[in-house]
């Protein structure tokens, strides 16, 4: 999860023929966005950030499909189970990258921040979900425990745009620290399950086993890894150094 800064350099511009002065380019990037006529004008309202951001996004959809691939072909194929792990590192590298080149070239907003909010929600909070559930986490109580984990990284995410102006920041506009763990760490489930698969630990083999089996609480006891993950990203006591 990347801090998205605001930088203060005046731009000027002509819009359907009024001149604006803009104090930032969020300045500019709003008044973009709020033109009801001219071609493209959410993509020229765009930063080059903004695209990096849409290709953290992208890894994480194209993680979902993959597993949805996995749940209707085969299951000795593990092909596409390995490639919805494989796209969620390269999601981590572009939340990476989007921040970085946001404060290199001085150009962020308020959009960029919900872009990475919600390519963040789906790389790191619904695409491990999905896997969990290919690997075999598939019970009903299984269900609720997952849906659980997504939302503690949605409310997460959400705490950290509302409250990331009030975070210490260094000269260059970074975060001092994260108010409980970045939901990119969830990367840790990803390297846990990527080794199960690797060791056919899947499907009926699942670490831990079943319990309450042919009951309604039937659940594989492996989701408490997921539900103590959620409730870390959500402490407020918790501060974890920004690198």
């Amino acid at each position: 999860m990347s801090k998205r800064t605001s930088s203060s350099n005046g731009v000027a511009a002509n819009t359907k023929g009024t001149s604006h002065t803009f104090e930032s380019p969020y300045d500019k990037q709003k008044v973009l966005l709020e033109l009801t006529t001219g071609h493209f004008s959410l993509v020229r309202a765009l930063h080059m950030a903004d695209y990096i951001t849409e290709m953290n996004g992208f890894c994480g959809i194209m993680s979902v499909f993959s597993s949805l691939r996995y749940c209707l072909g085969d299951p000795a194929d593990k092909g596409n189970l390995y490639l919805a792990l494989a796209f969620l590192p390269f999601g981590l590298f572009f939340d990476f990258m989007d921040g970085r080149v946001a404060r290199w070239r001085k150009k962020s907003s308020m959009m960029g921040q919900e872009l990475d909010s919600l390519a963040d929600l789906i790389s790191f909070g619904l695409a491990p979900a999905c896997v969990a559930f290919c690997l075999g986490l598939r019970t009903p109580l299984d269900h609720v425990l997952l849906t659980i984990f997504v939302l503690c990284g949605l409310t997460r995410l959400a705490r950290f745009n509302v409250t990331a102006a009030n975070i210490p920041h260094d000269a260059s506009g970074k975060a001092s620290y994260f108010e409980g763990t970045p939901i990119p760490t969830t990367l840790g489930l990803d390297a846990m399950m990527a080794f199960w698969v690797s060791k056919g630990w899947i499907l009926d083999q699942v670490p831990g086993g079943v319990w309450f089996q042919g009951t309604a609480l039937e659940v594989h006891p492996v989701v408490a890894i997921f539900i103590v993950h959620g409730c870390l990203m959500c402490s407020k006591s918790l501060h974890v150094p920004k690198p």
